[in-house]
């Protein structure tokens, strides 16, 4: 198991202490980013007041993203099967 070790993460002007695997903190370095750029976004655009306001709208933005790739993946899948099924009924007709 690897060891872990900490890091800080900045995020809205706070500093977030963190102990992690070394195998998460590209990713979670990564995220930070996204945040730190949807935050821009979202101040740029909109008149907010309070940061908590952007953080609100920064994690309904990320969970729809999730929700919507979900979906997607659920549609892809079952659109994926009725093909094989098709497929297979075309290869039972012609054995």
């Amino acid at each position: 198991m690897p060891e872990q070790f900490k890091i800080k993460l900045s995020i809205a002007n706070r500093v977030y202490p963190l102990t992690i695997n070394p195998n998460q903190e590209e990713g979670l370095r990564k995220a930070t980013k996204k945040i730190e750029a949807m935050i821009g976004q979202f101040e740029q655009n909109y008149s907010v007041r309070d940061k908590q306001d952007v953080l609100a709208m920064c994690a309904l933005q990320f969970a729809a993203q999730v929700e919507q790739k979900s979906i997607d993946k659920e549609y892809v899948n079952e659109e994926v099967q009725e093909k094989l099924e098709a497929l297979n009924e075309l290869l039972n007709e012609h054995i």
